[in-house]
């Protein structure tokens, strides 16, 4: 497998920047990879529809670009599986959702890393892209690899709040976002994202996080809004979606040409 650039910048202490995306269209990836604004892409799967072999094909095209790697949004039901042929795809590290104690999290933490005794994984060596498809990788290259995956955690319930200083304590958790959406359903106050107590507890989380010395990551929709965050510490970040910024880009040249032909 490839260098893995979050984990180097991870691993220097230095500040990390990816961006969203929902289509698994291998050309919007080399288009992004060519402006070499990011250091990784984040394919949200939790929220797109994605085979196997589109998968594969996301994982070839993020090598065409060395200083920048590959993270998937896992969702909670399959997370197990997806997880591993996230990673055996080329995409190297992983975020987890829905987590809400810290036995969510070593479960996650298990599907990623290598069953050896020092990992204490269950994640296997296959015949797949990750291993070359077991004739062009030394096992235990591919073993350290597995050990380097970043994995990030959602932070989005209630109970991961609850929880939370546990959670950040157990050993392989790199990264922890906040996520004010699923919170507030989880707190019976369906989107209502503002509230006092919404933002208490992300802010709850990023001190925790920085205090645990685990990263904690924001994602925004532009850099203007990334102030107030770097203020609090935050050095991690994630920026836009390819469907809203196409949405936004639309609704603004529709909305201009409706002032102009008036």
């Amino acid at each position: 497998m490839k260098k893995n650039q979050l984990r180097e910048l991870l691993r220097q202490d230095k500040p990390t920047l990816g961006t969203h995306v929902i289509s698994t269209w291998p050309g919007i990836l080399e288009v992004i990879g060519r402006t070499n604004a990011f250091d990784y892409i984040e394919y949200v799967g939790e929220y797109s529809s994605f085979s196997l072999e589109q998968m594969d094909n996301f994982g070839r095209t993020i090598e065409l670009f060395p200083n920048m790697s590959a993270m998937m949004k896992v969702e909670e039901q399959t997370r197990g599986f997806i997880a591993a042929r996230a990673i055996d795809s080329g995409l190297q590290n992983v975020l987890f959702t829905d987590c809400r104690c810290a036995d969510d999290v070593r479960e996650c933490i298990r599907y990623v890393r290598p069953e050896t005794p020092e990992s204490g994984g269950i994640h296997g060596y296959g015949m797949r892209r990750s291993t070359r498809y077991g004739y062009g990788s030394e096992v235990a290259d591919w073993t350290k690899e597995m050990d380097e995956a970043v994995i990030a955690i959602m932070i989005e319930k209630k109970g991961a709040i609850e929880n939370l200083e546990e959670i950040l304590s157990v050993k392989g958790v790199d990264m922890v976002q906040f996520g004010p959406v699923d919170y507030s359903i989880s707190i019976g106050k369906p989107g209502q994202t503002q509230l006092p107590e919404v933002q208490k507890a992300h802010k709850y989380m990023i001190e925790m996080a920085l205090q645990k010395k685990v990263a904690p990551r924001v994602e925004i929709s532009s850099y203007e809004q990334a102030k107030p965050y770097i203020e609090l510490g935050v050095r991690h970040f994630c920026i836009g979606w390819d469907t809203s910024i196409i949405a936004q880009w639309c609704q603004q040249q529709a909305e201009g040409m409706v002032k102009l032909l008036k």
